[in-house]
């Protein structure tokens, strides 16, 4: 596939393709698409329990944001940011994506350079094995410094924080509230994600 312009659809997933040729492939509407050790995984649209779980994420953080203005640079969602692990051959796009810091001024792809703080994931049934077993490898290798993943058939949230040894996990339940050291004064009440009246 490193000739002409490939579109992709449902009936590549499996197929191998390199990054590169994945950066310049078009996609047909109606799934999500990824490159995960140079293979595409064609998913589709979570259900809205997810998006809803995303908002909700989302809204505490953004709340803080405007709390502890110059903390936090941009939150971002999965169709406004990626991640580019080069090592493997992978794309990601987190379901939300924090970064402290602003963009670099470049004329290139910002993407390769621009490493966001912490990534949030929310578990899907087709997605629990990449979410578990594969994103916190390729999310190490970029740099990211937290990886929160927000399962809920649990109803909880795992948070993975990088040490000198790799990264360390704890799990927060109902009742529990994650501070995390990369936002001073953050209390993430996760309670609050998960009882959410639309949910």
């Amino acid at each position: 596939m490193s000739t002409g312009t490939v579109i992709l659809g449902p009936e590549h997933h499996g197929e191998r393709m390199t990054l590169d040729d994945f950066e310049r492939a078009e996609a047909h509407a109606g799934f999500l698409y990824e490159v995960s050790r140079g293979v595409i995984q064609v998913v589709d649209v979570p259900k809205p329990r997810h998006g809803y779980l995303v908002r909700n994420c989302r809204q505490q953080l953004e709340s803080y944001a405007e709390r502890h203005p110059g903390v936090i640079d941009a939150v971002f969602g999965g169709n406004e940011c990626k991640l580019l692990v080069r090592g493997t051959e992978t794309e990601r796009h987190p379901d939300l994506a924090v970064y402290l810091q602003p963009g670099p001024d470049v004329d290139g792809d910002v993407w390769s350079q621009w490493v966001p703080e912490i990534v949030v994931e929310v578990v899907s049934t087709s997605s629990r094995k990449r979410d578990y077993d594969e994103k916190p490898e390729d999310y190490g290798q970029c740099g990211v410094g937290e990886y929160w993943i927000i399962d809920p058939s649990e109803s909880q949230m795992h948070v993975l924080t990088q040490s000198a040894t790799g990264w360390k996990e704890a799990a927060f339940r109902l009742g529990d509230v994650n501070e995390s050291p990369l936002l001073p004064g953050f209390q993430f009440d996760v309670r609050q994600l998960f009882e959410s009246p639309s949910l």
